[in-house]
């Protein structure tokens, strides 16, 4: 590992401060009929597993989202917004606590156990006389715990029961826009302002084969480019179709809840925010620290809070940011909640088209992984720490020994079962051809370094490049003197306490070695993975 250079300055900080509702001036410009100033509603939507550049507004010509690209021509694009960690539940820990991964112990890990002195930004504005509530996927997956003797709704109260027809055999039967609508009829005074989780479970895996030319209208050929990771033919093309048809359902969602309030008068005081929770469920993309894994959407909407809309904001964002926006619009104190301090900065300035005091926090974005899916020997995750700046990223694969994707024997469970998945192995495994193999699921070396503004694939490796010796060194150590201002256990001598934290509930431990003992059958312990994912699966079916 690398030391930091000691020369160069101290990593930038901003640090939250608390105006207050009367302070915000004209971002609640709403009275009430008793001429007081109304806090706004916020709608969060967050979709599970859309990467950003399947969204119109960012130029996708083979995915239509109207309502989105709406969203962003009436507020503000942000062009590079990042999770801290492209899974979903550590990645929801994030935008809820406002902190990153490696500062939540067990929470940084997926399937997991959230901890109890966690505040997160929800419980804070129900503290402060917002009504919370949620739709469809809160955080998860994961057992949140106990508070005053109840299961935690660290998204508020569930609104679940209006069923719909999915446009899919896959697809939820949850009517989402129609739970909302619930919600909003059974409020008992109006008066009060709300938050709204819109979790959408699309394009969540599994999708209905061939749905996006069968039901979507879509051909393969509409595909303007696939990914030069992964083979170019019409199974894993259609399975892109599958994958956008399913964020089309998201947005038509989407759009009946802001029509549902446009109709009630309650649009123009509320904050739409919407975004993804980690990229596309496809090899080296969701789970990785790559662009399509990590780079979200985000779109921010308010008519009466937003100054010229129509913007696109090219300063990079980070999930720990949504945090102490969203506290800062609602007027509402963390600290009174309990919440620990928040290392991300408000982006009400940049809503406001206003000088942003966080600027130098702006300028770059951190990354990390710790333990997603089970199936290495000891439970160990997949740690990587990483920083993005002026258009490159620089990634430390803290243990390159370790596949990325998981093991063979178990399945490669950090990659999801998809068309996708199978024909890479399915070309390595007949001798054809195993570059996109080694791309998706083979060894990494110990340090990456991408100009991802021309190389959004991740595909050309600089860190070798002796032009580039300065760039890399300038990013580990501002990335490791930032690391270690922050607790990250992996620069203070105790990082594998993210393996040894326990999973959310008994029996999904040592899957690695119970497996290659014969103790279990791997493929019937997990859905997200098919048989045939499973090296050892031909196999144990012919004998």
């Amino acid at each position: 590992h690398y030391e930091p250079l000691s020369t160069l300055p101290e990593a930038p900080t901003c640090d939250f401060v608390f105006w207050g509702a009367a302070a915000l001036g004209g971002l609640v410009p709403v009275h009430g009929q008793d001429n007081t100033m109304r806090r706004p509603n916020i709608l969060f939507c967050i979709a599970d597993d859309a990467a950003w550049l399947h969204f119109g507004a960012y130029g996708c010509q083979w995915v239509s989202t109207p309502v989105f690209d709406s969203v962003a021509a009436r507020g503000v694009l942000f062009e590079n917004c990042y999770t801290p960690n492209a899974k979903s539940a550590p990645s929801r820990a994030s935008l809820l606590t406002g902190r990153y991964s490696w500062q939540l112990g067990e929470a940084g890990n997926h399937i997991c156990h959230f901890p109890e002195d966690a505040g997160v930004f929800t419980e804070a504005l129900e503290e402060a006389g917002y009504d919370v509530a949620f739709t469809g996927k809160g955080w998860a997956p994961g057992n949140p715990g106990m508070k005053n003797g109840r299961r935690r709704q660290l998204t508020g109260e569930a609104w679940q029961n209006r069923k719909l027809t999915p446009p899919t055999s896959e697809m939820l039967a949850t009517d989402y826009a129609a739970n909302f609508s619930d919600f909003l009829s059974s409020r008992e005074d109006a008066s009060r302002p709300w938050f709204f989780w819109f979790g959408c479970r699309e394009p969540h895996r599994r999708y209905e084969y061939g749905s996006g030319a069968a039901k979507g209208g879509r051909t393969t050929g509409e595909i303007d480019r696939v990914p030069a990771f992964w083979p170019d033919n019409e199974t894993v093309r259609n399975d892109m179709l599958d994958y956008g048809f399913e964020i089309e359902h998201y947005d038509r969602q989407l759009g009946l809840m802001l029509a549902r309030l446009e109709e009630l008068g309650e649009l123009d005081n509320t904050l739409v925010i919407v975004t993804s929770d980690n990229g596309m469920p496809f090899p080296r993309a969701k789970g990785t620290q790559y662009e399509y894994a990590h780079h979200m959407p985000l779109a921010m909407m308010w008519p009466q809070g937003v100054n010229s809309p129509g913007r696109r904001e090219a300063v990079y964002v980070s999930f720990v940011d949504i945090a102490p926006t969203i506290l800062e619009i609602a007027g509402t104190d963390p600290s009174a909640a309990g919440m620990a301090p928040l290392p991300g900065g408000s982006l009400v300035p940049l809503l406001r088209n206003e000088p942003d005091p966080c600027a130098a926090l702006h300028e770059r974005a951190l990354l990390g992984r710790e333990r997603h899916d089970n199936g290495r020997p000891g439970d160990q995750g997949y740690p990587i720490r990483g920083i993005v700046r002026n258009g490159w990223l620089y990634l430390c694969n803290i243990k390159p020994w370790l596949l990325p994707g998981g093991n063979p024997e178990t399945g490669y469970r950090d990659i999801d079962s998809s068309p996708t998945k199978t024909a890479i192995l399915q070309l390595r495994r007949s001798g054809q051809d195993r570059r996109y193999y080694d791309l998706s699921m083979g060894q990494r070396p110990a340090e990456e370094l991408y100009h991802v503004e021309t190389d959004r694939e991740c595909l050309a490796n600089r860190i070798g490049d002796v032009s580039c010796r300065i760039l890399a060194d300038s990013l580990r150590a501002e990335l490791f003197r930032t690391l270690r201002g922050q607790g990250d256990p992996r620069m203070t001598g105790d990082g594998d306490v993210f393996d040894r934290y326990p999973y959310d509930k008994p029996g999904k431990d040592s899957v690695y070695e119970r497996t290659v003992s014969g103790e279990i059958i791997p493929w019937e312990q997990s859905n997200w993975v098919l048989p045939t994912d499973y090296e050892q699966y031909e196999t144990v079916k012919n004998n």
